[in-house]
């Protein structure tokens, strides 16, 4: 059963939709159909986000599609991805074009 979700297939970050104990996997399913589980490394906080792969320290951080900040530290996968370790950056959306 599935305990987390991942929307786009650029997304580095899943999200728990129930409390995932550390140790335990976490299984969710690429939007093109395949499944996929992880052990997570911390305890999940329902609704909180975690890597689903290594991230590198200064690589951008994405969830749903969206660039919501770069990595402060590097973060492992499976490890809680939250205000710890995350930097926020603001973009220029006046240069979009």
């Amino acid at each position: 059963m599935n305990n987390a979700m991942i929307i786009e297939p650029e997304d580095n970050v899943a999200v728990a939709i129930e409390p995932i104990p550390k140790g335990e996997a976490a299984c969710y399913v690429l939007p093109d159909g395949t499944p996929c589980r992880i052990t997570v490394i911390e305890n999940i906080t329902i609704y909180h986000k975690f890597a689903v792969h290594d991230i590198a320290k200064g690589e951008k951080i994405v969830k749903y599609g969206e660039h919501i900040g770069e990595a402060g530290a590097f973060i492992p996968a499976g490890a809680h991805v939250h205000e710890h370790n995350v930097i926020s950056v603001r973009e220029n959306l006046d240069d979009r074009g």
